[in-house]
């Protein structure tokens, strides 16, 4: 997510829509869109057929899509939020940077709680036993916090991702306050495992020490650790980039092209600003069939610096680097 003064503009960004006819596709596999584009860190699932796509926002926003080109409202996934959520995260409102996963018969949304500027932050959890894709918005059960972060702590819970192991999902999350970390989860992954150590994954020991939106994607036995560096949300001013790292293991270390430890510094740029896309950022990865898409925001340069949903196809080097062209 945003850096945290960033995010007092966020709300309104949100609420910008743009849209194009797909006539100016952008960058090389780019997939032109239409429709209810505007979004903040945007995840997409396919059920049945349909794409949904969830975002930050107020209720969690939920968008459709029969092709991933024209894109329409379908709700949300909260009428109004869950008590726990004012109780514990005072002045919280809109929830930030849902990940959505299927697991054990259910779906799933892991999302974050906070307010601007504060680390006393909580990722909930809201599942739903039958997602179905032509009222996507019925059926969510909120389950209650699954790990919070208050202040004093190496850490700031926000930005959920997870993540399968070898025996347990594991949590991937963080931004400001120590970076990216990941916890284990309980066996049934309603919780962060009592006593679980929070691990290191990547950081920016130098100013700004702005990373944030982790995501790891496996692609032919490697693990991508996927971050964005820099600032969001203010518009055509936004300097978010999204850079990488690669490892064998799901806990690193993950280092870049140049053999830099993400811990220090380190991620390969994947995707930064291009003439008429400004801010790339919090990525995602949609796998559908035999394609990979890179899932992000940016800032429409045409459009005055309203956000914009980006889905770019990946494709990979010889070396098994990500590639998303300007």
């Amino acid at each position: 997510m945003p850096q945290p003064l960033a995010r007092m503009v966020l709300s309104l960004l949100v609420l910008l829509t743009a849209g194009w006819a797909g006539a100016d596709p952008g960058a090389p596999g780019m997939v032109a869109g239409a429709g209810y584009l505007a979004t903040h860190d945007p995840t997409i699932v396919k059920v049945e057929g349909t794409y949904l796509r969830f975002s930050t926002g107020r209720g969690i926003p939920i968008v459709s899509s029969p092709d991933l080109v024209q894109w329409k409202g379908a709700g949300k996934v909260f009428l109004s939020n869950p008590g726990w959520t004012a109780d514990a995260i005072v002045g919280s409102t809109d929830f930030w940077a849902p990940d959505v996963v299927r697991r054990g018969g259910q779906w799933r949304i892991y999302y974050a709680v906070s307010t601007f500027g504060s680390q006393r932050s909580a990722i909930g959890l809201v599942v739903n036993d039958r997602l179905d894709p032509s009222k996507p918005a019925e059926g969510w059960v909120d389950q209650g916090p699954v790990f919070e972060s208050h202040e004093g702590d190496d850490f700031n819970a926000i930005d959920p991702q997870i993540v399968e192991g070898p025996d347990r999902d594991w949590m991937v999350f963080g931004s400001y306050w120590g970076g990216i970390k990941a916890v284990r989860l309980n066996a049934e992954g309603t919780k962060a495992e009592a006593g679980a150590e929070v691990v290191s994954l990547a950081s920016r020991p130098e100013p700004p020490h702005a990373i944030e939106g982790a995501y790891i994607h496996r692609h032919q036995g490697k693990y991508y650790l996927f971050v964005s560096f820099d600032f969001c949300c203010r518009g055509l001013r936004s300097t978010y980039n999204i850079r990488v790292g690669k490892s064998d293991n799901l806990l690193g270390p993950y280092v870049d092209q140049e053999g830099k430890a993400m811990l220090e510094g380190g991620g390969t740029l994947v995707k930064g600003s291009g003439v008429r896309d400004i801010g790339p950022g919090h990525n995602s990865v949609l796998v559908d069939g035999d394609k990979e898409y890179l899932v992000y925001h940016t800032y429409d340069a045409d459009l005055g610096g309203a956000s914009r949903l980006r889905i770019q196809e990946l494709s990979w080097d010889e070396n098994g680097w990500p590639l998303a062209p300007n």
